[in-house]
Protein backbone atom coordinates (compact mmCIF):
# COMPACT_ATOMS: atom_id res chain seq x y z
CA UNK A 1 0.00 0.00 0.00
CA UNK A 2 1.41 3.40 -0.90
CA UNK A 3 1.68 6.21 1.56
CA UNK A 4 0.28 9.66 0.90
CA UNK A 5 3.83 11.03 0.61
CA UNK A 6 4.54 8.98 -2.54
CA UNK A 7 1.54 10.19 -4.53
CA UNK A 8 2.34 13.48 -6.24
CA UNK A 9 -0.21 16.18 -5.63
CA UNK A 10 -2.07 17.40 -8.70
CA UNK A 11 -1.12 20.91 -9.82
CA UNK A 12 -3.01 23.67 -8.10
CA UNK A 13 -5.50 25.82 -9.98
CA UNK A 14 -2.95 28.68 -9.99
CA UNK A 15 -0.28 26.43 -11.49
CA UNK A 16 -2.65 25.17 -14.17
CA UNK A 17 -3.72 28.72 -14.99
CA UNK A 18 -0.09 29.88 -15.19
CA UNK A 19 0.74 26.99 -17.53
CA UNK A 20 -2.23 27.85 -19.78
CA UNK A 21 -1.18 31.51 -19.88
CA UNK A 22 2.36 30.47 -20.88
CA UNK A 23 0.96 28.37 -23.71
CA UNK A 24 -1.24 31.25 -24.82
CA UNK A 25 1.79 33.58 -24.78
CA UNK A 26 3.69 31.02 -26.87
CA UNK A 27 0.78 30.96 -29.32
CA UNK A 28 0.77 34.76 -29.42
CA UNK A 29 4.45 34.68 -30.29
CA UNK A 30 3.63 32.37 -33.20
CA UNK A 31 0.99 34.83 -34.40
CA UNK A 32 3.49 37.70 -34.34
CA UNK A 33 6.12 35.82 -36.38
CA UNK A 34 6.79 36.74 -39.99
CA UNK A 35 5.12 34.35 -42.46
CA UNK A 36 8.40 32.94 -43.79
CA UNK A 37 9.64 32.16 -40.29
CA UNK A 38 6.32 30.59 -39.33
CA UNK A 39 6.65 28.17 -42.26
CA UNK A 40 9.92 26.86 -40.79
CA UNK A 41 8.20 25.70 -37.60
CA UNK A 42 6.48 22.31 -37.68
CA UNK A 43 2.97 22.83 -36.31
CA UNK A 44 -0.10 20.60 -36.39
CA UNK A 45 -2.54 21.59 -39.12
CA UNK A 46 -5.29 22.75 -36.75
CA UNK A 47 -2.93 24.96 -34.78
CA UNK A 48 -1.41 26.38 -37.95
CA UNK A 49 -4.88 27.24 -39.30
CA UNK A 50 -5.77 28.98 -36.01
CA UNK A 51 -2.52 30.98 -36.09
CA UNK A 52 -3.17 32.02 -39.69
CA UNK A 53 -6.71 33.09 -38.75
CA UNK A 54 -5.38 35.21 -35.87
CA UNK A 55 -2.83 36.80 -38.22
CA UNK A 56 -5.67 37.94 -40.50
CA UNK A 57 -7.38 39.75 -37.64
CA UNK A 58 -6.18 43.32 -37.95
CA UNK A 59 -8.00 44.78 -34.96
CA UNK A 60 -6.89 43.91 -31.46
CA UNK A 61 -10.36 43.39 -30.07
CA UNK A 62 -12.32 40.69 -28.27
CA UNK A 63 -12.43 38.43 -31.32
CA UNK A 64 -8.65 38.38 -31.54
CA UNK A 65 -8.38 37.81 -27.78
CA UNK A 66 -10.74 34.83 -28.07
CA UNK A 67 -8.74 33.50 -31.03
CA UNK A 68 -5.54 33.72 -28.97
CA UNK A 69 -7.28 31.86 -26.15
CA UNK A 70 -8.31 29.21 -28.67
CA UNK A 71 -4.71 28.92 -29.83
CA UNK A 72 -3.69 28.49 -26.20
CA UNK A 73 -6.28 25.72 -25.88
CA UNK A 74 -4.90 23.97 -28.98
CA UNK A 75 -1.38 24.32 -27.58
CA UNK A 76 -2.38 22.12 -24.61
CA UNK A 77 -2.63 19.13 -26.97
CA UNK A 78 0.83 19.74 -28.47
CA UNK A 79 4.28 19.25 -26.99
CA UNK A 80 5.47 22.87 -26.58
CA UNK A 81 9.20 22.02 -26.25
CA UNK A 82 9.92 21.77 -30.02
CA UNK A 83 7.95 24.97 -30.63
CA UNK A 84 9.89 26.79 -27.89
CA UNK A 85 13.15 25.55 -29.38
CA UNK A 86 12.16 26.64 -32.90
CA UNK A 87 11.17 30.08 -31.61
CA UNK A 88 14.49 30.37 -29.77
CA UNK A 89 16.29 29.57 -33.02
CA UNK A 90 14.22 32.17 -34.89
CA UNK A 91 14.97 34.77 -32.21
CA UNK A 92 18.66 33.88 -32.30
CA UNK A 93 18.68 32.69 -28.68
CA UNK A 94 19.85 29.21 -29.55
CA UNK A 95 23.53 28.64 -28.78
CA UNK A 96 23.74 26.23 -31.70
CA UNK A 97 22.33 28.81 -34.11
CA UNK A 98 24.63 31.52 -32.75
CA UNK A 99 27.60 29.21 -33.26
CA UNK A 100 26.58 28.60 -36.86
CA UNK A 101 26.36 32.33 -37.51
CA UNK A 102 29.79 32.90 -35.94
CA UNK A 103 31.29 30.18 -38.17
CA UNK A 104 29.75 31.87 -41.21
CA UNK A 105 31.16 35.23 -40.16
CA UNK A 106 34.62 33.66 -39.74
CA UNK A 107 34.35 32.02 -43.15
CA UNK A 108 33.35 35.34 -44.72
CA UNK A 109 36.30 37.10 -43.06
CA UNK A 110 38.67 34.39 -44.29
CA UNK A 111 37.19 34.65 -47.78
CA UNK A 112 37.87 38.38 -47.86
CA UNK A 113 41.41 37.85 -46.55
CA UNK A 114 42.33 35.05 -48.98
CA UNK A 115 40.79 34.23 -52.34
CA UNK A 116 41.91 30.58 -52.06
CA UNK A 117 39.07 30.02 -49.57
CA UNK A 118 36.72 30.13 -52.58
CA UNK A 119 38.12 26.77 -53.70
CA UNK A 120 37.44 25.12 -50.35
CA UNK A 121 33.87 26.43 -50.48
CA UNK A 122 33.57 25.15 -54.05
CA UNK A 123 34.81 21.70 -53.02
CA UNK A 124 32.00 21.36 -50.48
CA UNK A 125 29.39 23.14 -52.62
CA UNK A 126 29.88 22.27 -56.29
CA UNK A 127 26.70 24.08 -57.30
CA UNK A 128 27.98 27.49 -56.16
CA UNK A 129 28.53 30.17 -58.76
CA UNK A 130 32.26 30.85 -58.35
CA UNK A 131 32.25 33.83 -60.68
CA UNK A 132 29.53 35.52 -58.63
CA UNK A 133 31.34 34.78 -55.38
CA UNK A 134 34.59 36.24 -56.77
CA UNK A 135 32.85 39.38 -57.98
CA UNK A 136 31.08 39.78 -54.60
CA UNK A 137 34.44 39.41 -52.86
CA UNK A 138 36.03 42.08 -55.08
CA UNK A 139 33.04 44.39 -54.56
CA UNK A 140 33.14 43.88 -50.78
CA UNK A 141 36.85 44.68 -50.65
CA UNK A 142 36.27 47.77 -52.77
CA UNK A 143 33.40 48.88 -50.51
CA UNK A 144 35.63 48.48 -47.46
CA UNK A 145 38.45 50.44 -49.08
CA UNK A 146 36.15 53.28 -50.12
CA UNK A 147 34.17 53.34 -46.87
CA UNK A 148 30.90 52.58 -48.64
CA UNK A 149 27.96 50.68 -47.10
CA UNK A 150 28.76 46.95 -46.93
CA UNK A 151 26.17 45.66 -49.41
CA UNK A 152 28.31 42.98 -51.04
CA UNK A 153 29.67 42.02 -47.63
CA UNK A 154 26.11 41.25 -46.52
CA UNK A 155 25.26 39.44 -49.76
CA UNK A 156 28.27 37.14 -49.23
CA UNK A 157 26.97 36.29 -45.76
CA UNK A 158 23.48 35.53 -47.10
CA UNK A 159 24.95 33.37 -49.86
CA UNK A 160 27.03 31.40 -47.33
CA UNK A 161 24.00 31.08 -45.06
CA UNK A 162 21.90 29.66 -47.91
CA UNK A 163 24.64 27.16 -48.66
CA UNK A 164 24.80 26.16 -45.00
CA UNK A 165 21.03 25.73 -44.77
CA UNK A 166 21.32 23.35 -47.69
CA UNK A 167 23.88 21.50 -45.51
CA UNK A 168 26.56 21.88 -48.15
CA UNK A 169 29.15 23.69 -46.06
CA UNK A 170 30.95 21.67 -43.46
CA UNK A 171 32.82 23.27 -40.58
CA UNK A 172 35.11 25.81 -42.19
CA UNK A 173 38.05 24.89 -39.94
CA UNK A 174 38.31 21.52 -41.70
CA UNK A 175 38.20 22.93 -45.20
CA UNK A 176 41.42 24.92 -45.50
CA UNK A 177 44.75 25.52 -43.89
CA UNK A 178 44.94 27.41 -40.59
CA UNK A 179 46.60 30.78 -40.61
Amino acid sequence: MSTPEEVPAPPSKTQRKRAMEELQALGEELVELAADRLKKIALPEGLLAAVREARRMSRHDDARRRQLQYIGRLMRDVDPAPIRHALAVVRGESAEETGKLHRLERLRAELLADEKVIYSIASTSPSIDLQRLRSLRRAALLEQAQGKPPRSYRVIFQLLKELQEGDTIVDDNDEHEPR
